[in-house]
């Protein structure tokens, strides 16, 4: 993991128990997460099943709910709850002070397809 970290947005900025997308050039997107704990996670927005938004699901839990076919994605790994199979992409988050970093690096790296 580099030092590297790009601020994106506060903390307050991701609504509770929703997400924020991260528009970046190498595509899909990043997804910030905030449960009802204020935790927030960063996954890329495609569901490994058959690549749903997954900023648009139902987050509960430590989980987001694919909005397609009703996936449950544990939001610290990015992997879907068995007995479905697969798993997304994550990405290196810090809070400080209130904001909310990402890996800059990791921002610009090309996806890892599943």
């Amino acid at each position: 993991m580099s030092q590297d970290w790009q601020v994106i947005c506060r903390v307050e900025d991701i609504p509770v128990l929703g997400a924020r997308v991260v528009a970046r050039a190498a595509k899909p997107d990043v997804a910030i997460f905030r449960n009802s704990e204020n935790k927030v996670f960063a996954l890329l927005d495609k569901c490994p099943h058959k690549g749903g938004p997954l900023s648009q699901g139902i987050v509960f839990g430590e989980k987001v709910a694919c909005p397609l076919h009703n996936w449950n994605i544990e939001l610290p790994t990015g992997c879907a709850i068995a007995p479905d199979e697969g798993c997304t992409q994550k990405f290196s988050l810090k809070v400080d002070a209130d904001q909310v970093y990402l890996d800059a690096n990791e921002l610009r790296t090309l996806a890892i397809e599943a």
